[in-house]
Order: C-alpha cells, then structure tokens, then sequence
C-alpha cells in the first residue's frame, strides 16, 4: 500500500502514482493540489481489489445479484459480506475533484516554476539546506520544505509569521503523539526522522502565488537569516 496524499500527478522512473502498489491512497483536503473540499480517493490495479475497496466505503454492501449469496430476493435487496465504513464521498464534491482533475497538468506546472524560483531565490542562504530532487521522479511538489540550521528554526519560524507569511512546520515523527507513548513508544526511536522534523519549516507554494509574493518570502527569509 502506497500514501500517496501529496503526490497525485507525480511519477516514479517514468510510473505514475498509481501503479507502483497494490493500493495507493490520495487526499483532497483543501490544501492539496487537487481538492474536492474533503475526502480522497483510492488507486488498484487488480480490479478485485477495487471492487473490494468499494464496497468497503459503502458499509461493505453487495448489491450485485451474481456476487450474492442469497440472490433473487427482490430488487431493493443487498447483504454484506465484510465489515466496511460510510467513507462515500458526496456527489457533489465528485463534480469538484473531476474539475479540479482537468486543471492538474496546470497545476503542477505552476508549482515546478515557483520550486525553481525558489532554487534560485534561495540558493545562496547561509543556515539553509534546500529540498532535494532525483532524476528519475517527478515530484509535484505539494510543499516546499526546508531545514533551517543552527537550532534556529523557531526563531524563523515566529519571525516569518510575524511577518505576516503562512510558514508552517510538518512532519512529526508519528510516534511522537500521545497515542503511540501510551502504547510503549519513545522519542529517539527513529533518529534522522527527528533530526529532520527539529528543521523543517515549510514556505508557501500553491499555484495561485504570485512572483511578487514569492519574492517578499524569499526576501523576508534571507534576511533573517543574514
């Protein structure tokens, strides 16, 4: 199974999102690159696996007289054959990721130019390590995340909002939340992912950013950490 809630439209040595799992999950929460307001969406290559994820957001019901095991029954009758959840999303919404679909390509066209305006805006920052980018993956760039050196992501981070910019920090190591410290887990479990989160800040990127705003970012961080 694949999480990929940031990266619709990306692809992996040349294989789309999608096709690298069995099942591959995406989010359209309003601040992804394509949205629908809330809810997402699931991707299988096998289709009984489809059929399976289905029938699992809609309380597991089979409605399909060959697939029943009791069929003829009448027209209005369904059974469940496995446990499943209300996770249907509502019509209208569909209507609004379909539209949003056909903007896509855009969209993350967009977002690659303001990812190489940033590369270059920020290039030279001292305290400042910029996102790495392989080859062989088109990313499409959901965020721009950062790592703000010498223990002074904090202070960046107060300052920039400040300033009235929407930075914001992601990535905490899961395990970290006081569910999983119930159940027996400990910070240092996984170092370098905690090494990372201590740094992390994340600037604004949406493809509705303009250069001038993007500039004023770049400009505001350089010059707290100058």
């Amino acid at each position: 199974m694949a999480d990929a809630a940031h990266a619709i439209g990306a692809t992996y040595k040349d294989r789309p999102v999608g096709k690298l799992a069995d099942l591959t999950t995406f989010s359209f929460f309003p601040t992804k690159t394509v949205t629908t307001a809330e809810g997402g969406a699931v991707a299988a290559p096998d289709p009984a696996m489809l059929r399976r994820a289905a029938r699992f957001r809609n309380h597991g019901l089979v409605r399909d007289p060959g697939e029943q095991r009791t069929p003829g029954e009448g027209g209005w009758h369904q059974e469940v054959h496995a446990f499943g959840l209300n996770y249907r999303l509502p019509d209208v919404l569909c209507a609004l990721g379909i539209s949003q679909l056909r903007r896509l390509g855009r969209f993350r066209e967009r977002r690659a130019e303001l990812v190489a305006r940033y590369h270059t805006l920020l290039r030279d920052v001292p305290g400042l390590t910029l996102p790495a980018q392989r080859a062989y993956v088109r990313p499409s760039w959901h965020l721009y995340p950062v790592r703000i050196g010498d223990g002074r992501r904090r202070e960046v981070y107060d300052r920039m909002r400040a300033a009235g910019i929407g930075v914001q920090v992601n990535y905490m190591p899961v395990y970290w939340h006081p569910v999983f410290e119930d159940i027996g887990y400990r910070r240092g479990l996984c170092p370098e992912a905690e090494a990372y989160y201590f740094e992390e800040l994340s600037l604004p990127l949406w493809p509705g950013l303009t250069d001038a705003q993007q500039d004023h970012v770049a400009e505001t961080l350089a010059g707290i950490l100058r």
